[in-house]
């Protein structure tokens, strides 16, 4: 394993952290936005549709996926920036 990708993984670990925050709290709004007054529904809520239960995790993967590869992506440029040398 390279040096470069050693040094980088706690930076790495430490932004996965923070994205699952940042995702989890675009995740509430965007869910609120499209007209939700109340906290996602679970797989296992009864009293909720399938189709409700789907697209809330549909949305939410979505969501966790792009700030997940924006988040990481941007650490490893601002890596590259005080290094020199590409985190992957």
């Amino acid at each position: 394993m390279k040096a470069s990708k050693i040094a980088y993984r706690p930076v790495g670990l430490a932004l996965g952290a923070i994205s699952g925050l940042v995702a989890g709290a675009a995740f509430k709004q965007a869910w609120k936005v499209m007209g939700h007054d109340d906290d996602a529904p679970d797989a296992t809520d009864e009293d909720r549709s399938l189709q409700e239960v789907l697209l809330a995790a549909a949305l939410q993967g979505a969501i966790f996926a792009a700030v997940k590869a924006a988040v990481d992506r941007a650490g490893a440029a601002a890596y590259r920036r005080l290094t020199g040398t590409w985190p992957g």
